[in-house]
């Protein structure tokens, strides 16, 4: 920072004590203050939406992952006594549909993923910065408008004796409020403007989610329901019905009945 930054800081810091201690007079621009307020909230949702959609696909990754490590194991299950039995051949039948499902997931929908949602999120979240910069420059142009004014009140309430003062704080004054006006004027037009746009920005990529969530629930329901053929025609009537659920509780008593499972 340099010399003359390094006062202008000093300087702004002096007046918005003074501010807060009422010794200087604080401009309040309500319409400011509302269009900052809704440009926040903005921020904050783009900001949110954009971990939310990194923790979306995340989860699909992760899902995938464990589903094909689920598969390895059932398959290994089933096919260790035999490879030729209704079990084994659902187990190979599954980790086979749980493979194409995850090298699918990787070819067909990552990138498109990422070119229509994860990109366009981080393009308009990089703006923030940018407009965030901008309005810091107009709260600090403020201060010094502020500072200039009070000054200038003062002057004409207790006139100095030397006759070139007030003249110069009406310059400063004039100057001031000019370079804030400028900053300001443009910040009040051009964020309604900004969050006006965000409706047609997120569409494509809104249509896209959908699209891709469609894509990838019909394609596993397409291939895992090529499963379901080596099981008995039954089997979803039990489950509807309770007996599954008991078939699996008699599997487990008997396997408490064995002394190495804790039986007497």
């Amino acid at each position: 920072m340099s010399w003359a930054g390094f006062k202008k800081s000093v300087n702004r810091a002096g007046t918005t004590l003074l501010q807060k201690t009422g010794q200087i007079e604080r401009t309040v621009d309500r319409e400011f203050t509302e269009e900052e307020a809704k440009y926040r909230t903005f921020e904050k949702e783009c900001q949110t939406l954009q971990k939310d959609s990194k923790a979306y696909w995340d989860a699909l990754r992760q899902m995938t992952a464990a589903q094909t490590r689920i598969a390895e194991t059932l398959e290994t299950f089933y096919g260790a006594s035999d490879r030729t039995s209704e079990g084994a051949m659902a187990g190979h039948a599954y980790k086979r549909s749980v493979d194409d499902l995850d090298a699918g997931f990787g070819r067909e929908l990552d990138m498109p993923f990422r070119t229509t949602i994860t990109e366009p999120l981080g393009k308009m979240c990089a703006y923030f910065p940018v407009v965030n910069e901008h309005v810091t420059k107009r709260n600090k142009k403020l201060l010094d408008y502020d500072a200039a004014r009070s000054r200038l009140k003062k002057l004409v309430e207790k006139p100095s004796e030397d006759p070139t003062k007030l003249p110069k704080a009406q310059q400063e004054n004039d100057d001031a409020k000019e370079v804030f006006d400028l900053l300001n004027d443009q910040l009040i037009a051009e964020l309604p403007q900004l969050l006006d746009l965000r409706v047609p920005y997120f569409d494509p990529s809104f249509e896209a989610m959908i699209r891709m969530q469609c894509k990838f629930a019909e394609e596993g329901y397409e291939k895992l329901s090529g499963v379901q053929r080596y099981f008995s025609d039954n089997v979803r009537d039990d489950y509807a019905a309770g007996q599954l659920d008991a078939q699996v509780e008699g599997i487990l008593q008997e396997m408490r009945e064995l002394s190495i499972c804790g039986g007497n």
